[in-house]
């Protein structure tokens, strides 16, 4: 199962063209994740992050991408924004379709548990208090 849809992004991402590269007439089910910048973490206010990535981190998410297609016969699709983003911007963007419900959330988790775990991003979270902090370095 090839996919062309496995995407790091600075620019705002393409719900839509998220669906797009999964959907199909056998899909009895299309599951949509959107991570979304929240405006706290651990008790402290965020104002705002930054998401960087190494050179490479698009190969790291096709590669998982596939595997984790070929893994469940699932078709799906994610993008990663990196940059400069506000609370309430989606920063990663998923999909799955398959026949039925159960398969797509499966894969579904798989997939953002994988990309979260393994692409190489970076998150440096900006506090009102005027300190940051780096996630997953």
């Amino acid at each position: 199962m090839n996919n062309s849809l496995a995407r790091i992004s600075t620019e705002a991402i393409d719900e839509t063209a998220v669906r797009a590269a999964v959907d199909g007439p056998d899909a009895g089910a299309v599951v949509m994740f959107h991570g979304i910048v929240r405006n706290h973490d651990g008790g402290e206010k965020v104002m705002g992050l930054d998401y960087s990535s190494h050179p490479q981190a698009e190969e790291f998410l096709a590669k998982i991408l596939a595997e984790e297609q070929e893994r469940s016969g699932v078709r799906m699709a994610a993008v990663h924004r990196v940059g400069e983003l506000k609370i309430g911007d989606a920063a990663l963007v998923a999909a799955s379709a398959a026949a039925h419900r159960g398969e797509a959330f499966a894969a579904i988790e798989a997939l953002v548990e994988r990309i979260k775990h393994e692409v190489p991003i970076w998150k440096r979270q900006h506090f009102e208090a005027g300190t940051s902090q780096w996630v997953g370095l």
